[in-house]
This record gives C-alpha cells, sequence and structure tokens, in this order.
C-alpha cells in the first residue's frame, strides 16, 4: 500500500518534536500534528520553563526579604513582574520551537486534532491522511480528583496558574508532589500565603523518606503544610474558596482567594479513538513495550501518554529511541534506571534510581549506604547553607542503584553521580577524580571516601595494610 507519509506524530511537545524532527533528517516524509497553537507542549507553555521563571523571580524577592522589609504593595508590584518574566521566558524559548523551522525541514504541519479511523489513517479536522507508522506523543493534562463541590469553583492547575497577574492574599494546594511544592513555595516567596493539603505523611512521596523528611521540615518553614490531609468537599464563597478536609480523624476547613489543584497528571489519550486502531491502554495510558511499541507494532507513544516518566527529558530520550525504531528499523530498548529527576525547590532534590527502602528490599544485606551530610562540607559551611544531605546506594562493589541529595544547587553537582553510573563506573571511581576546592561537588568526592573505609578500615586487608607499614616501611 501507498500510504501518504512513512511517519506521521501526534503531538508537538518534546517527544514529538524529536521524532518529527529525527524522522525529517533521515528523509523520511513526516507529518506533524498538533491540535494547540503553539508547539512545544506542556513543558514550554505549562510545566518546566514558566515554573523555572517563576521559581527564579521567587528567589530573588525572597533573598533580598532577608535585608529589607517588603510592603503589601511592594509583594503585588514584585507578583506582577515576576508573572512578567514568565511570560517573557515562554516567549523566547517559543522561537527555538516555531513553526517555521518544522516546516523548513520538510515536515508538513497539521494544526488540527487527530483520531484513528484505522489503524494506518488519521482524520484531521475532515482531512483524511495515512501513515505507515505513527507516534503518539499527546503528553498529558492535570489530573482533577472528584471532590464534591470542586466543578462549582474557580480553580487553578499548572496550566493556568501562570496567567495569574494580581497577587493572591492566601492559596490552598491540593497535593504536596513535585508541581505542588514547586509552586507552593514559590507563591509563598512572592507574598501569598500558602497551606498544602497533603494525603500522604510526607510530601514528595516519590523522593527517598529521609530526603523528603528533610525538604518538608525545610519547606515548612515557609508554608504550611498538612499531611495526612484529604480535602472532602469545596464550597464557593464570596473572597473565594472554602475547602473542607479531614487530618487524622479530625474535620476542619480552610478559607483562601485561590485555590490549586496539583494531584498528579492523566495520559490525554482519551480523544484520540485509539479503539479504531487497536491500540489499548493501561489505566489511560497507552500501553507500550520495551520498544515503545503499542499493540500495534507499526504504532508507537512517547512521553507521558504511555505512562512511563512524566518528564520532558524521558519524553526526549524516548522520541530518540523510537524514531530509530520505526524508521531505521532498529529494535533499541527504553531503560528508565539511568535517569534521574530534580524537584526544583529550596534546597533543590536530586532523584536517580532506587531509594534506599526500595533498594533495601531488592539487595538486602548486599546494599551499602553512603551519606554526607552538608553541613560537614567546606563550601556549604562557608556558604552557610548546610541544610542538606547526600546520600548513594551501591552494591557491595560499588555499583550505583541510587543516588538522591538535597542542598542548593543539589541538581547541578550531584549529575557527576549520574554520568559516573551511565558509564557503567564504580562509585569509588570518583575518589580518583581531581575536584577543585572548594566545588560544591567536592561533597560528592567526600562521598565516595566512605567507600573505601568501608572496605579497608577495620578488615582483613586493612590489617595486612597495617603489618606491612610496621615491617617494611
Amino acid at each position: 500500500m501507498d500510504y501518504d507519509y512513512q511517519i506521521a506524530v501526534i503531538g508537538g511537545g518534546s517527544g514529538g518534536l524529536t521524532v518529527a524532527a529525527g524522522a525529517a533528517s533521515f528523509g523520511a516524509r513526516t507529518a506533524l500534528i498538533e491540535r494547540k497553537p503553539q508547539l512545544g507542549g506542556d513543558c514550554l507553555h505549562y510545566g518546566c520553563m514558566p515554573s523555572k521563571a517563576l521559581i527564579q523571580a521567587a528567589k530573588e524577592v525572597h533573598t533580598t526579604s532577608q535585608y529589607q522589609t517588603f510592603s503589601s504593595e511592594d509583594y503585588d508590584r514584585l507578583f506582577s513582574g515576576a508573572m512578567d518574566r514568565v511570560a517573557e521566558a515562554v516567549e523566547d524559548v517559543q522561537n527555538h520551537d516555531s513553526k517555521d523551522r518544522f516546516i523548513d525541514m520538510g515536515i508538513d504541519l497539521y494544526e488540527a486534532e487527530a483520531v484513528f479511523q484505522d489503524p494506518h489513517t488519521l482524520n484531521i479536522d475532515g482531512k483524511t491522511i495515512t501513515a505507515k507508522r505513527i507516534v503518539i506523543a499527546t503528553g498529558s493534562s492535570p489530573f482533577i480528583p472528584p471532590i464534591p463541590g470542586v466543578d462549582d469553583v474557580e480553580y487553578l492547575t499548572n496550566e493556568t496558574i501562570f496567567s495569574l497577574r494580581k497577587r493572591p492574599a492566601s492559596m490552598v494546594v491540593i497535593g504536596g508532589g513535585i508541581i505542588g511544592i514547586e509552586l507552593s513555595q514559590a507563591m509563598s516567596r512572592l507574598g501569598v500565603d500558602v497551606t498544602v493539603l497533603e494525603g500522604n505523611d510526607t510530601i514528595l512521596a516519590n523522593e527517598d523518606e529521609e530526603i523528603a523528611g528533610t525538604a518538608q521540615q525545610t519547606a515548612s518553614r515557609e508554608l504550611s503544610i498538612l499531611t495526612n490531609a484529604k480535602a472532602d468537599r469545596i464550597e464557593k464563597t464570596q473572597a473565594g474558596v472554602k475547602v473542607f478536609y479531614t487530618k487524622d480523624g479530625v474535620e476542619n476547613k480552610l478559607e483562601a482567594e485561590q485555590l490549586l489543584v496539583a494531584t498528579g497528571r492523566k495520559a490525554n489519550t482519551d480523544r484520540l479513538g485509539l479503539d479504531n486502531a487497536g491500540v489499548q491502554t493501561e489505566k489511560g495510558a497507552v500501553a507500550v513495550n520495551a520498544s515503545l511499541k503499542t499493540t500495534q507494532p507499526h504504532i508507537y507513544a512517547v512521553g507521558d501518554c504511555n505512562g512511563s516518566m512524566p518528564f520532558t527529558h524521558v519524553a526526549g530520550m524516548e522520541g530518540k529511541i523510537a524514531v530509530s525504531n520505526a524508521v531505521l528499523g532498529l529494535s533499541r530498548k527504553a531503560s528508565y534506571e539511568k535517569i534521574p529527576w530534580v524537584v526544583y525547590t529550596a534546597p533543590e532534590i536530586y532523584h536517580l534510581g532506587l531509594t534506599e527502602k526500595e533498594a533495601q528490599e531488592k539487595y538486602g544485606d548486599k546494599l551499602l549506604v553512603f551519606k554526607t551530610k552538608l553541613e560537614n562540607n567546606d563550601r556549604f559551611m562557608a556558604e552557610r547553607n548546610t541544610t542538606g544531605l547526600v546520600k548513594i546506594l551501591t552494591t557491595s562493589r560499588g555499583r550505583i542503584v541510587g543516588a538522591h541529595a538535597v542542598g542548593e544547587g543539589a541538581g547541578e553537582w550531584m549529575q557527576e553521580v549520574g554520568t559516573v553510573q551511565a558509564l557503567n563506573k564504580k562509585f569509588q571511581s570518583i575518589s580518583n577524580i581531581i575536584h577543585p576546592y572548594p566545588a560544591r561537588n567536592n561533597v560528592v568526592s567526600q562521598t565516595s571516601d566512605l567507600y573505601w573505609r568501608e572496605k579497608l578500615f577495620g578488615s582483613r586487608v586493612n590489617d595486612l595494610i597495617q603489618w606491612y607499614v610496621k615491617k617494611w616501611r
């Protein structure tokens, strides 16, 4: 059969753009279908870029507030300025994902919604196209839990909060995950009275327990965090919203000017007509195998829509694998063991691999845990920034199975551990790298030295060394 395209990509976010650009570069006839007015996906418009621009603006306000007192009017002005900076940052980055760039690559761009008619046919706003292979990259959207009354109030999500121009006096945030905590801290630093409701017994439930505990303790200095708290119902008030909740079996209520719902994401799959293509889903996400193929082997799915890891860098990685498999006929497989993520709170959190609890369950007595508190590192002592720690988890021979840290700039200086792991090197090899003093990543080298202390001091090897020194040196 002669198809209109060799490959059609549904979705113009990180994963979809990676596939489309790669396919066109390989010479494949390529179609890119995006239903929203601009390319770039959630990361550019609602996620990574605006949130990081907001976090940086809020950080500058917080730092300045240590040295001068801001009035309510000052915070109004600073809040408005921060939101303007967010819009400017998004606009600047948008130029890198402009439509013309992809059209100039020879890609046919369709600005509409795509619906499967059959496994090889897509309906795009009444027009039909066919493709030999198809990649689904439709991303995700905010999950709104069925809390009674939530549909009767005006609530914010990560997709709408950046449109605020007037500073709210107060805000209730439902959800203490990455999105909820990042935005909560930023709002608090911009003069908003923030209360977080989290159903689990700690915020950031996917993080290592010790790391999450440190982060919660630190964040609690700037905002109110209620754990084991479940939102029961929501009512609209003249001033905003009233949230009724239960904490530890006791009913209570909160009133605020704004409500932010940050209870996770759901895959954008419900309007694709996947049944017409014979593509199966699991818990709403497109089911894929390790090669990112769906139940139809010529159809792939990358990014948030496949339910793997909801991060832009993961979508990009999956996009590279999918395009090499779909266009070049390879059988590359996606692996998530060596993918880190960062929570951009203050202090930052770095996460790679298994948590200590997960690693203990998997490796038992063969697990080694190495920890260094930042209060024991010269650079962090000099900066008066000693809140935090480094935790590295290895096998008895030094293979890295988990790496975690909470501390100022952890997302940058901890990546050294991720690089060593990606190169299949042992953790103790970091001890052989000369780190400039007193760079922050000295704390990583300091932690790797603990491996040798564990292996040598008090061991039979150390006894032999001492005997040799006393006898012959």
